[in-house]
């Protein structure tokens, strides 16, 4: 295996930086305080849980190169520009709605359903660490890779998209953490995307990855395994 491409290296850290300033600025700021105890608990735990990830992905050449180039303007396909972008707003209003929801009082978590949230991030970091280490082709734009192939081990031979499902616990359980209710609608909004990309990219891995039509027959659910 080759050494990571440091182009890549630089990338991975600058978007880590760029990341670590705009979620505490897009929570505290919404919120109007810092005395926003669930938001101190999500960044320190989102913090701990991401250091395995950040050195699986750093340490893997082909994950790195498929991680780091993300967003509407990496897709090829003019359908995956739309989804992404359709995607970015939900996105983004669940780093902002808690904060407006701590500040204006409009719901109110229990401190266990936040603890419970807390949890379930851990578990979220800990299922697309399992779909990363397994996948190094896990790439965050839909295309098919030089040499990839299909994956049907680990996570993969539970679901055909763990690291779509991996987002999707996550973001539930971010805004139980952060105690709102209401950012649930965005993070729903936001899963249901993720959902219109899985759909898209399979139809696009059936025609253009070989393998991939009789992993789907083997493989029958896209997220939760027995529902869909």
């Amino acid at each position: 295996m080759c050494a990571p491409d440091d182009k890549s290296q630089a990338k991975l850290w600058f978007q880590l930086v760029v990341i670590s300033v705009l979620i505490p600025l897009a929570l505290f700021l919404s919120a109007g305080t810092i005395d926003y105890w669930q938001a101190w608990v999500y960044l320190a735990l989102n913090a701990v849980s991401s250091v395995p990830l950040i050195l699986l992905i750093s340490n893997d050449p082909i994950l790195l190169e498929n991680r780091t180039d993300a967003g509407p303007a990496a897709e090829r396909r003019t359908i995956q520009k739309v989804i992404v972008l359709c995607a970015a707003l939900p996105a983004i209003a669940v780093f902002i709605v808690p904060g407006l929801d701590r500040r204006f009082g409009w719901s109110e978590v229990p401190t266990l359903v936040s603890i419970l949230g807390d949890l379930l991030i851990a578990l979220a970091m800990w299922m697309v660490f399992r779909a990363f280490k397994e996948n190094s082709f896990g790439s965050a734009t839909v295309e098919v890779a030089k040499d990839q192939r299909v994956i049907a081990t680990g996570p993969y031979a539970i679901v055909r998209n763990p690291i779509y499902a991996s987002a999707a616990v996550y973001f539930i359980a971010m805004s139980l953490a952060l105690g709102s209710w209401w950012a649930l609608v965005a993070s729903i909004l936001t899963i249901l995307s993720l959902v219109w990309r899985l759909f898209d990219e399979e139809k696009f891995l059936a025609k253009n990855l070989p393998g991939y039509k009789e992993y789907c027959t083997k493989v029958r659910w896209h997220l939760i395994p027995l529902v869909f």
